[in-house]
C-alpha cells in the first residue's frame, strides 16, 4: 500500500515533485563539484618529468608547519610556501660519499633575460644604437653538473662542443636553433644575481637534458650559483645510484647522510620539486572544495529541505484524507520515506554529470590563471558522488518527515480542519530555535565588530548562516510581518483591486510564501557578502594606490621582471630625482592555530628616497629606521642582509597584536623564520604591501630576484615625456613606462585569483538559490489552481489575477531583498573594517542589476505558471483536486 501511495503521489502531483526533483538535482551538482575539487586537492600529484630518471631527490620542505595543541592531543597545521625553499648545496658532497651513490649534484633553476644574440665573436651590446634590442623568450639557467644527474644513465649530455667554463654557456639544441645560435656564438643574458653579461656558447646539449620553458642554458657550477642570486643554496640534490642499488636502499643511505630537516623524495613526490606550485595548488583546492563545499552543502540542505517541506505541506489535505480513511501515522511516514527514496537517488544521479562538468570547468579556469600547475588532472571518484546523493536523500527524508509529522499525529477530523485553513503561527519548537539562531547571529556580529583581520573574516560564515537559519525557521512570521507593512500602500487603493488582493493573499498565506522568500534571502545574502566584500577590497586598494604612489613614472615588465640593477641605472638618467626598485614576495604569519599570508615588498634605495615615490601613510615610527636600505649592498650582487627591522600595515599589526618596538615572528617566502623589530606602522598596506623590508634583506629569499617595478620621481623642472622616453630605452629588453596605474595593475593581478574565486562562488551559490527561488515560486503558483478558479468564478478578470500575481511577486522579492540585504550588510561591516579598515563599498552598478535580476526572476517565475492556470476554464479550476 505504501509503495502504491508513493507512486500515485509522484504520478498525480507532478508539479510538486518536479520542483523537488530540480532542487535535488542542482544540490547534487554543486556538492559533486565541490567534493571532486576537494578530492583533487587531497590527492594532487604529478608524474616527475625532469627527475624521471633520478630515483632519489633531496629537497627542503615546501611548507610551513605549526604544532597546535587540542586538549591532550596535538596536530599539525601547514601552509604552502610562496617561494622556493632551498637546501645547502654542500649536502651533495656528503651524499656522494655514501657507498650506494654514483653521483649527487646540486640542481637549481633561475630565469634569464636574453638581451641579444648573434654570431659575432664580440660581446653583444646591452643597448645597441638605434633602439633597444628585440626581447627574446626567457631562458632557464641551470648548473651543468646537474644535467648528467637528470638524464638516463649512459646518455650523452652534449651533442656538440664541450662543457661550459668561466664565461661560457651551453644551450640545449632546440633553444639554440630557435635563436639561430651555434657553438662559438655569443649571447648576452641578465640573471637575478648579475648584470647583463656576454657568454660564449661552448656546446649544445641533448634533447633529454633540454627541460624548461623557453629552453635551458647551462653554466659552470660556481657561475650558476652566482647568477642565481642565492650562491651556496640549491633547489634540490639529484642522486643517482650505483649499479645494483635499489631505490629503497639508496633512499635509506641518503637519509642517513642528510639527517633531519631535508626531505628525501622518491616516486611521484619528486614532481613537487619540479613544480613548486603543486603543493600550493593542493592546499588551495582543498580549501576551496572544503570551505566552499561546506557553504554549498549547507545551502543545498536549506534549499532541498525548504522545497521538499513545501511540497509536503501542499499535501496536507491529502494526509488528512488518508487519516480519515484509516491510514496510520506510520504508513504516512513510510509513504514520505518511499517518495524520497524514489525521487532523491534519481535526481542525485542525474545531477552528478553536471557537477563533474562544473568541476572540470573550474579546474580549467584555475589552470588558465596560473593557480595550478600544468598537467594536474581532476581526481574523479565515487565518494563525492555518493556524498551528493546521500546528502540529498537525507535532506529529503528529514524535510518530508518534519512536514508530515504534525498531520500524521493528529486525529483525522482535526487534520481535515487544519488542512482547510493555514496555521497563523509556527510551532513552539520552531519559534524557539529560530529565536536562538537570531540571537546567535546578533552576538556573532557584535563579536566580529571587535575583531580585526582574519579573525573578523572567519566570523562571516557564522553570521550569515545564523541569520539564514533564523529566516528559514521564522519565515512565516517574517513573511506575515513584511506582508502587513509592505502591503499597506497596496491596501490603500493605489494599486487597484489586484494590489489589494495581493496584499491580503500574501498576509493570509504567509507560510506558503515564506518558502519562496528564503531562497531570495539566500541569493541576496551570499551574493551581496561575496561580491561587495570584493568590491570593498578593490575600492580601498585602488584608493590607497592612488594616494600612495607619488612617483611620476612606473617602470614595469611583461616578462619575469626587471633586472635588479634597473633602479640604479634609472637613477642616472638625466631628469630623474629618485628611483626605487620594488621586489615582491609574500610573508607568512601565525594567528592562533592558523597561518595567514601578507603581501611583502622589498624596496631598494635609501630611506630619504622613499617619500619621493611612496606615501605609505606612516602612523607611528619611522621608515628611516629600516636597516639595510642604505647598507651599501648592491641590488645586483645577490647578497642578502640580515632581516633586523620591518614596517607593517596597521591592520596586520592589529591582527598580530604588535606595535612599534615589538619583535614580530614571520616566515619569509622561502620558509626562513625571522623576528625583526617593528620600526614603523603605516595605513596603506592593502594597496601597496602589508610588510615592508629593505630589498637587500629580501633578495636572497625569493625564487627569482627580479624587480616587479621601479618607481621613478622626476627632478623639478624636468621634461616628463623626455624622461619617460629615456627610461623606455633603459636596458634590454626595454621596460614599459606607465604611471601609478601600472603599479595598481600589478596589485590587481595579485588579487585576481581571490577576486575570481569570490565571483565564481557568488555565481554558483546565487545561481543555485535563484533557481530554487524560481522553482519554489512556480510550485506555489501551480498549487493555487483551486484558488484561482474560485476567484474567476467570483468575477475576477484575467488581468486582475495576473496583476495580483505580479504584486505578490514584488512583495516576495522586496521582502527577500530587504532581509538578505540586512544580513549582507550586518556581515560586511565588521569584516570590511577588520580586513580593509573601511566601511563596505557597494557600487550602484553592481547592486542595482542584482536587485533588478531578483525582482525580474520573481515576476517571471509567477507569470509563467499563472498563464498556465488562466488557460483552465473557471468551472474546472474551481472544482480542482480536493
Amino acid at each position: 500500500m505504501t509503495n502504491g501511495l508513493a507512486r500515485a503521489s509522484v504520478r498525480f502531483r507532478p508539479a510538486s515533485f518536479a520542483g523537488s526533483f530540480v532542487a535535488l538535482l542542482f544540490a547534487a551538482s554543486i556538492i559533486t563539484a565541490c567534493g571532486t575539487l576537494l578530492q583533487t586537492g587531497l590527492t594532487a600529484h604529478l608524474a616527475p618529468v625532469r627527475y624521471a630518471q633520478t630515483p632519489v631527490v633531496v629537497a627542503a620542505d615546501q611548507s610551513v608547519r605549526i604544532s597546535v595543541r587540542n586538549g591532550k592531543d596535538s596536530e599539525t597545521n601547514s601552509a604552502a610556501l610562496p617561494e622556493q625553499a632551498r637546501v645547502d648545496d654542500a649536502l651533495a658532497q656528503r651524499i656522494a660519499a655514501e657507498p650506494g651513490v654514483a653521483r649527487a649534484a646540486a640542481d637549481f633553476g633561475f630565469p634569464l633575460l636574453l638581451s641579444s644574440a648573434g654570431s659575432s665573436t664580440a660581446a653583444a651590446p646591452s643597448a645597441p644604437a638605434g633602439g633597444p634590442a628585440t626581447a627574446q623568450p626567457a631562458l632557464t639557467g641551470r648548473p651543468f653538473p646537474a644535467a648528467a644527474a637528470t638524464v638516463p644513465s649512459g646518455t650523452a649530455v652534449l651533442t656538440e662542443g664541450r662543457a661550459p667554463g668561466a664565461g661560457e654557456v651551453a644551450l640545449d639544441a632546440r633553444a639554440a636553433q630557435a635563436r639561430h645560435l651555434a657553438v662559438g656564438d655569443r649571447i648576452t643574458v641578465t640573471a637575478p644575481g648579475g648584470d647583463a653579461t656576454a657568454y660564449r656558447v661552448s656546446g649544445l646539449t641533448s634533447e633529454q637534458a633540454a627541460q624548461g620553458a623557453g629552453g635551458t642554458a647551462w653554466f659552470a657550477d660556481d657561475v650558476a650559483g652566482r647568477l642565481s642570486g642565492h650562491p651556496g643554496r640549491a633547489d634540490a640534490i639529484a642522486v643517482q645510484p650505483r649499479a645494483g642499488v635499489s631505490t629503497a636502499e639508496l633512499a635509506r643511505q641518503v637519509r642517513q647522510a642528510v639527517g633531519p630537516g631535508p626531505q628525501v623524495l622518491t616516486g611521484d613526490a619528486r614532481a613537487g620539486v619540479e613544480q613548486p606550485l603543486l603543493g600550493a595548488a593542493g592546499v588551495m583546492l582543498t580549501a576551496l572544495g572544503g570551505s566552499f563545499g561546506g557553504i554549498a552543502t549547507m545551502t543545498a540542505i536549506f534549499v532541498v529541505m525548504g522545497t521538499v517541506a513545501l511540497a509536503a505541506g501542499q499535501r496536507g489535505r491529502e494526509f488528512a484524507l488518508l487519516r480519515a480513511i484509516g491510514a496510520t501515522p506510520r504508513q504516512i511516514r513510510r509513504t514520505i520515506a518511499t517518495e524520497a527514496m524514489l525521487l532523491a537517488p534519481v535526481a542525485g544521479a542525474v545531477g552528478v554529470l553536471p557537477g563533474l562538468a562544473l568541476a572540470h570547468w573550474w579546474l580549467g579556469q584555475l589552470l588558465s590563471r596560473g593557480a595550478v600547475p600544468p598537467g594536474l588532472a581532476l581526481s574523479v571518484g565515487p565518494i563525492p558522488m555518493l556524498a551528493a546523493v546521500g546528502t540529498g536523500l537525507l535532506a529529503a527524508l528529514s524535510a518530508g518527515y518534519l512536514a508530515a509529522r504534525r498531520p500524521a499525529r493528529m486525529r483525522p477530523s482535526q487534520a481535515l480542519g487544519e488542512a482547510a485553513v493555514e496555521r497563523v503561527h509556527p510551532g513552539a519548537v520552531r519559534t524557539v530555535l529560530g529565536a536562538l539562531a537570531l540571537v546567535g547571529g546578533v552576538v556573532l556580529s557584535a563579536v566580529a565588530a571587535h575583531l580585526s583581520g582574519a579573525d573578523a573574516a572567519n566570523t562571516a560564515l557564522g553570521v550569515v548562516m545564523c541569520f539564514l537559519l533564523a529566516v528559514a525557521l521564522l519565515g512565516p512570521l517574517l513573511a506575515r510581518l513584511a506582508a502587513t507593512l509592505l502591503g499597506l500602500p497596496l491596501r490603500s487603493g493605489g494599486a487597484g483591486p489586484a494590489g489589494s488582493l495581493a496584499a491580503d493573499n500574501t498576509r493570509a498565506n504567509a507560510r506558503r510564501l515564506a518558502s519562496a522568500i528564503t531562497p531570495i534571502v539566500m541569493v541576496t545574502a551570499f551574493c551581496g557578502t561575496l561580491l561587495f566584500l570584493q568590491t570593498t577590497l578593490s575600492h580601498v586598494s585602488a584608493q590607497q594606490v592612488r594616494d600612495g604612489i607619488v612617483a611620476d613614472q612606473v617602470l614595469g615588465s611583461a616578462g619575469p621582471g626587471l633586472p635588479a640593477g634597473t633602479a640604479e641605472q634609472a637613477a642616472h638618467v638625466p631628469g630623474v630625482d629618485a628611483a626605487v626598485g620594488v621586489l615582491r614576495s609574500t610573508a607568512l604569519y601565525r594567528v592562533g592555530n592558523t597561518l595567514g599570508s601578507a603581501s611583502m615588498l622589498g624596496l631598494s634605495g635609501t630611506p630619504a628616497q622613499l617619500p619621493r615615490v611612496l606615501d605609505l601613510g606612516v602612523s607611528s615610527g619611522s621608515l628611516a629606521a629600516l636597516e639595510g636600505a642604505a647598507d651599501g649592498t648592491s641590488a645586483a650582487d645577490g647578497g642578502s642582509a640580515a632581516v633586523r627591522t620591518v614596517a607593517l600595515d596597521t591592520q596586520l599589526a592589529d591582527t598580530l597584536e604588535v606595535k612599534v618596538g615589538d619583535r614580530v615572528p614571520l616566515w619569509l617566502g622561502d620558509g626562513t623564520q625571522v623576528r625583526p623589530t617593528v620600526v614603523a606602522l603605516y595605513r596603506r598596506g592593502l594597496g601597496l604591501g602589508q610588510v615592508l623590508l629593505p630589498r637587500a634583506a629580501l633578495a636572497g629569499h625569493v625564487s627569482a630576484g627580479f624587480d616587479s617595478q621601479v618607481l621613478v620621481s622626476d627632478a623639478p623642472g624636468a621634461d616628463r615625456s623626455a624622461v619617460a622616453a629615456a627610461l623606455g630605452r633603459l636596458g634590454t629588453p626595454a621596460p614599459t613606462v606607465t604611471d601609478a596605474a601600472g603599479f595598481g595593475a600589478q596589485t590587481d593581478h595579485d588579487q585576481e585569483i581571490n577576486s575570481w574565486s569570490n565571483t565564481v562562488m557568488a555565481a554558483v551559490l546565487g545561481g543555485f538559490a535563484a533557481i530554487a527561488s524560481a522553482n519554489t515560486l512556480m510550485m506555489t503558483v501551480l498549487d493555487r489552481r483551486r484558488e484561482v478558479g474560485l476567484l474567476r468564478l467570483a468575477g475576477t478578470t484575467r488581468r486582475q489575477v495576473r496583476g495580483m500575481l505580479r504584486w505578490e511577486a514584488l512583495l516576495v522579492a522586496t521582502t527577500g531583498l530587504l532581509l538578505g540585504g540586512a544580513i549582507a550588510w550586518t556581515t560586511l561591516v565588521p569584516v570590511a573594517r577588520g580586513i580593509a579598515g573601511a566601511a563596505p563599498y557597494i557600487p550602484v552598478g553592481t547592486a542595482v542589476p542584482l536587485a533588478v535580476a531578483v525582482v525580474g526572476l520573481a515576476v517571471a517565475a509567477t507569470a509563467l505558471p499563472g498563464r498556465v492556470l488562466l488557460r483552465i476554464r473557471p468551472i474546472e479550476a474551481g472544482a480542482g483536486k480536493q
